[in-house]
């Protein structure tokens, strides 16, 4: 995870960058680093998550459903849909429930799991966001960049059980997070992150305001 001085001084050199259209499906366009932007940010490991998002969430759909949780899957509707992102994922600043689903199985572990719901905030870290799960043993933190009119990117790392400090973006691959966040409903959104160091193939984060 980001450490939180290092991710506000980021945040400070970052400020906001010009929005970039990009395809949706699957978004293979140029990878170029532009300074500023996420690309430019982003270790090479996660531009490359980010970039095959689609593959990694088709097979761990595949691979959740071959296990027999086909009917868990099209209970969570849109959740799911990976082409389900709406225009305007802006995630405003404020307080947010979340709970994470996770898709695919790494050697051996469920093809599928759905968490609680826990506690996550967003904050303006001068003129950039930041997200970061509160509550639960496993925490990302990170950042959110913009990017095109249905997504913004997170990179960010994982805090891991009674961890206080998260540790820096890039420090450690086995720790960093890249996702895409989308809006997929009113007052709904979704951090998905494809490619996940641990457990599952595909890891969906749903965000809805608290209260």
């Amino acid at each position: 995870m980001w450490g939180r001085t290092r991710l506000i001084v980021v945040a400070a050199g970052l400020g906001l960058a010009a929005c970039q259209a990009v395809p949706s499906m699957p978004p293979s366009a140029a990878d170029a680093p532009v300074a500023g932007t996420w690309r430019a940010t982003a270790t090479e490991q996660d531009r490359t998550r980010i970039r095959n998002w689609y593959a990694s969430w088709q097979a761990a759909l595949a691979d959740a459903r071959a296990k027999g949780y086909g009917k868990s899957i099209e209970r969570e509707g849109v959740l799911l849909d990976p082409m389900a992102a709406l225009p305007n994922p802006h995630l405003p600043a404020g307080d947010y429930r979340c709970r994470t689903v996770k898709l695919g199985a790494q050697r051996g572990t469920l093809g599928y799991v759905a968490y609680d719901w826990f506690q996550c905030r967003v904050a303006d870290e001068q003129g950039i966001a930041s997200l970061t799960k509160l509550t639960g043993s496993q925490r990302p933190v990170g950042l959110i960049f913009p990017d095109d009119l249905k997504r913004q990117i997170f990179l960010g790392t994982l805090e891991l059980g009674d961890e206080t400090v998260p540790i820096d973006y890039g420090s450690d691959r086995m720790r960093d997070m890249a996702g895409l966040v989308e809006r997929i409903g009113a007052n709904r959104w979704r951090l998905v992150l494809p490619a996940p160091a641990y457990e599952s193939l595909l890891d969906v984060i749903e965000l809805v305001p608290a209260g």
